[in-house]
């Protein structure tokens, strides 16, 4: 069954099928940005799941932390970022969780992992379990 979600003003709607192939936090300088917070609750799709089932949505490309592409898809009217990918990735998408309309969505992507750990502010914990990456 499809999960959907939307940007804040509803105008761009995403969904995906299948099972999420990473569960992860990222505390990485760009993902503060986008966020506006601490860090990003992701999930990474499988591309021929993904679909933009409404709205254009905007994109600026960059080199990431990691020293690779990153393409960040936006709504143009209200900002809200639901998704990134780029050569790192391959075919897959990485969902920004928060976009999701299931409630308990968070609740479900509890993170496996989390990734550039060492940007992490000092007042936020380890995820317990989550095997911990450096940008290195």
């Amino acid at each position: 069954m499809a999960k959907e979600g939307a940007c804040f003003c509803r105008k761009v709607r995403i969904s995906y099928e299948g099972e999420p192939l990473g569960k992860v936090t990222c505390h990485c300088l760009d993902c503060r940005k986008i966020s506006g917070s601490t860090y990003s609750t992701n999930i990474v799709v499988p591309g021929p799941g993904f679909k933009l089932l409404s709205g254009s949505p905007k994109t600026i490309s960059k080199i990431a932390d990691s020293g690779n592409e990153i393409t960040s898809h936006f709504c143009g009217d209200c900002g809200t970022t639901l998704w990134r990918d780029g050569p790192s990735f391959g075919e897959n998408k990485v969902i920004k969780v928060g976009v999701l309309d299931d409630i308990k969505a968070l609740d479900e992507a509890k993170p496996l992992g989390e990734l550039f750990t060492e940007f992490r502010v000092s007042w936020v914990p380890e995820v317990p379990g989550a095997v911990q990456k450096f940008a290195a």
